[in-house]
């Protein structure tokens, strides 16, 4: 029951208490290996000049960037967010980047027509909607026909031993939370979101229960975080 109750203002609380550190825990508490996986995403993505690109759950703008900075700033990158504390950082990032825009909204209530965009992305944010359905629903319904969903979100690991560690790493989050940003109350919603989210082919299934053909998963080390990516046809 930790997130079924109003997730949304606990969501809307936990990026509240975070936002000006974002990026900095991001990196402690992956080893930086987060630049990493969102760098295998991109590459997936391939995204091409002139491609309408919606990033969902922006946060501060990391995978904006990197989607325009592979078109050498020649595609059009709409950023959704939902906290106006993390807008405004990703706004102060990214403000050199003239083709990068940012609405603030929620993943299941997209505020566009249909069938507009080339890609969808969202990177660890699916796990935070509170209606994960009706998010799946709007992103099929914004991308146009030959669009594609991607989707970059921690996993399940399925090694046994690396399992054991990395639950045990788990537990000392909410500490590391505490001393560098003065709060553990995000990061022990942290680990509950990450052990409470679908494994890897659940996952495929509901993307796929959602409209979306030709689903499909790679793991990054060994299954903590994932790439899901699948087709409107």
């Amino acid at each position: 029951m930790y997130l079924r109750n109003n997730k949304s203002k606990l969501v809307e609380k936990v990026f509240n208490n975070v936002y000006d550190k974002y990026d900095l825990m991001n990196d402690i508490l992956s080893f930086g290996t987060h630049r990493i996986w969102k760098k295998k995403l991109i590459s997936w993505v391939n995204p091409l000049k002139n491609n309408k690109i919606i990033d969902v759950a922006a946060g501060t703008g990391d995978i904006a960037r990197l989607c325009s900075q592979a078109t050498n700033n020649e595609s059009l990158i709409t950023c959704v967010e939902p906290n106006e504390k993390m807008i405004l950082e990703g706004e102060k990032k990214l403000k050199n980047f003239n083709n990068i825009n940012w609405v603030k909204s929620s993943a299941e209530v997209l505020p566009f027509k249909d069938n507009i965009f080339d890609y969808y992305v969202i990177s660890f944010g699916i796990r935070n909607v509170s209606n994960l359905d009706k998010s799946l629903k709007e992103a099929f319904r914004v991308l146009k026909k030959g669009g594609r969903f991607f989707c970059l979100e921690f996993s399940k690991v399925e090694n046994e031993i690396l399992k054991n560690i990395y639950k045990s790493y788990s537990k000392l989050l909410p500490s590391i939370g505490k001393l560098v940003v003065g709060d553990n109350m995000p990061y022990d919603y942290l680990v509950k979101s990450i052990e409470q989210f679908y494994n890897q082919e659940e996952f495929v299934k509901k993307i796929e229960d959602n409209g979306f053909y030709n689903v499909k998963f790679r793991n990054l080390t060994n299954g903590i975080a994932s790439i899901h990516t699948g087709w409107k046809i």
